[in-house]
């Protein structure tokens, strides 16, 4: 059975993620329409990211693009699986960079809009 739809939900991330620049003030704002997944992402290191990609059942497959506080971009790829736990929905991400070296994982947690 598959988790429920992304729209409207909120995440953040669990904690501070070696090696990249998404931290427990970066909060995720994730839409969904069908297959088609896209988010709107900032705080932290991150002045303002997007991401856009598919959904197939539980996985997401996506590129992500964002401006840090240095004012550089970034760009990567990730992929994820949606897992259903009793306080809502979690991202088990494994990324890497595409336009620097690097590569990692994080989890990301359901928050609520106003956390």
């Amino acid at each position: 059975m598959s988790a429920p739809s992304l729209d409207g939900r909120w995440f953040r991330s669990a904690a501070a993620v070696v090696g990249g620049e998404v931290g427990a003030a970066t909060r995720f704002a994730y839409h969904q329409d069908g297959d088609l997944v896209w988010a709107r992402y900032e705080g932290g290191e991150v002045r303002l990211g997007f991401l856009v990609g598919t959904r197939t059942q539980d996985r997401l497959d996506f590129r992500y693009t964002h401006v840090n506080g240095a004012g550089e971009t970034a760009t990567g790829h990730c992929a994820s699986e949606i897992v259903v736990t009793a306080q809502g929905l979690r991202l088990h991400e494994t990324w890497s960079w595409e336009s620097r070296p690097g590569s990692g994982t994080s989890v990301l947690e359901e928050v609520t809009p106003e956390s």
